[in-house]
């Protein structure tokens, strides 16, 4: 096995199949990349026996074909190293990795490619496609709300439904909730996956900065598959049934208020300075035309701020977790937001007058 390259159209490829490549592992092929040349195409595969991600480029040369597993981290350090431009030629001599480039020659070690694991192929029964920025969006206004390390394993994970022409992205902690969806999408199907955390942060760096770029999205009992331009992404799927979450979505709230997004988030950073480093809880007092924030600490600090708002309804005390609150109105970009509160017991439900497509919503803290 031999090829030349350009370091620029190595790099590429190396750096996004890496991602997936864990640092410590209990195997040491998982530590390694699959590179493999066939058909004029030179690919890499990186793995963690969960997420598969493949990169592929044409832009080398060779009058080869082969196989051949490296250690992953180790050729990407090389790369990195290497003057922008440089050619890098590589070639397999006695089980190791030889690379030469200017004056500078090294040898990686090698582990057998039949040790190297490789994803079961599914039949799929859902595909659709979708333009990678609007994938990016759907991604960006739900996967905040993920759960971390919870549990209830299925809200470590994305639900994504198929319904129709409709395709709806939710998460949740139990605390927070997200929801948002696209339609006119040919689906064909009425089903529901839950992605991981680590093949939705896979995903999200696959279809980064795409814009207009169709993305294919396929879907077994098992597995999703992702194929976007040069890259490939397979994620196994986690086997549960989700809870239902539109329960959890409060409906018929009498108290509304609509203010600005921007403001009212700048107003909850400031007073979330001083709030309580474990409980992060700010106390939110809602008058007619105005919202005010209050919160301390331990250690008697306290800060409050009140902003103008569109609100004449009756007062209400509320409690919240403030980050939560920061984290959702940085994810909405209209400049409005619309917040629909019923008491201090129950959960509020926050939307962006601007689009319809998209729920969140956050449960009390207790004041």
């Amino acid at each position: 096995m031999k090829f030349s390259i350009n370091r620029e159209a190595l790099l590429e490829p190396l750096q996004v199949v890496t991602n997936v490549v864990e640092r410590r592992q209990t195997l040491p092929i998982l530590s390694n990349l699959l590179i493999a040349i066939e058909d004029n195409t030179l690919s890499m595969t990186g793995t963690d026996q969960e997420v598969e991600l493949i990169a592929r480029t044409d832009a080398f040369s060779s009058d080869e074909v082969g196989e051949i597993t490296v250690p992953a981290r180790k050729l990407l350090d090389i790369c990195k190293s290497l003057p922008q431009a440089a050619i890098v030629d590589c070639s397999l001599k006695e089980g190791r990795l030889a690379i030469k480039s200017g004056t500078f020659k090294s040898q990686l070690a090698t582990l057998p490619v039949v040790d190297f694991p490789n994803v079961e192929m599914d039949s799929y029964d859902v595909t659709f496609v979708l333009a990678a920025g609007v994938l990016q969006q759907l991604l960006d206004k739900t996967s905040f709300a993920l759960a971390q390390q919870d549990v209830r394993y299925f809200f470590n994970g994305l639900l994504l439904e198929a319904e129709g022409s409709l395709v709806r992205f939710v998460a949740t902690n139990g605390q927070r909730l997200a929801t948002s969806y696209v339609d006119e999408v040919e689906t064909g199907s009425s089903q529901q996956f839950i992605v991981p955390r680590k093949g939705v942060n896979e995903l999200s760096r696959l279809v980064q900065d795409g814009g207009d770029q169709e993305v294919k999205m396929s879907f077994s009992s098992n597995h999703m598959q992702v194929h976007c331009a040069q890259a490939t992404l397979t994620s196994k799927l986690i086997d549960a049934t989700y809870p239902d979450y539109t329960r959890a979505i409060p409906e018929g709230g009498d108290k509304i208020l609509v203010g600005d997004r921007l403001l009212i988030k700048e107003a909850l950073s400031r007073t979330a300075i001083l709030s309580n480093e474990l409980y992060r809880n700010v106390r939110l007092l809602l008058e007619p035309g105005k919202l005010g924030m209050h919160a301390n600490n331990p250690m008697l600090e306290e800060a409050e701020e009140t902003v103008t708002v569109d609100y004449s309804g009756l007062p209400l005390e509320i409690g919240f977790n403030v980050g939560y609150l920061i984290e959702t109105l940085t994810v909405m970009q209209g400049e409005k937001v619309r917040m629909e509160l019923t008491d201090a017991n129950s959960a509020c439900l926050l939307t962006d007058p601007d689009d319809i497509n998209s729920r969140y919503v956050i449960s009390p803290m207790m004041l």
